[in-house]
């Protein structure tokens, strides 16, 4: 699914794509970036044809790794709600730096 197919899937307008997605959802979605760049590196990808067939060769890796996982736990990965929606529902909210307690703070 392009970044756009995706964005309609969800039904967002102009929001970030990333701010609404689900953990699994990011963590494929960084695989796919991930292996993109190992893929691409280890070819020497030059110029857009051959990086073309990188980025289609990693969103292969994390598409078959979200199947895998999709196939074992018996759920999809993918949902149509969006993570800012579930958060809400569910009373979450994303870590922020700043409600990261810093490193020694409480102590004396």
């Amino acid at each position: 699914m392009t970044p756009s197919e995706y964005a309609r899937f969800k039904q967002l307008k102009r929001e970030n794509l990333r701010d609404h997605m689900t953990d699994l959802e990011l963590i494929f979605s960084m695989l796919g970036e991930a292996a993109t760049t190992e893929i691409a590196r280890n070819r020497d990808a030059q110029g857009f044809p051959e990086n073309k067939q990188a980025a289609r060769a990693g969103g292969d890796v994390a598409g078959k790794a979200r199947k895998d996982l999709e196939q074992r736990s018996g759920r999809k990965v993918v949902t149509s709600g969006n993570y800012v929606g579930l958060a809400q529902a569910d009373g979450k909210k994303r870590h922020h730096k700043a409600s990261i307690p810093k490193k020694g703070a409480g102590k004396k």
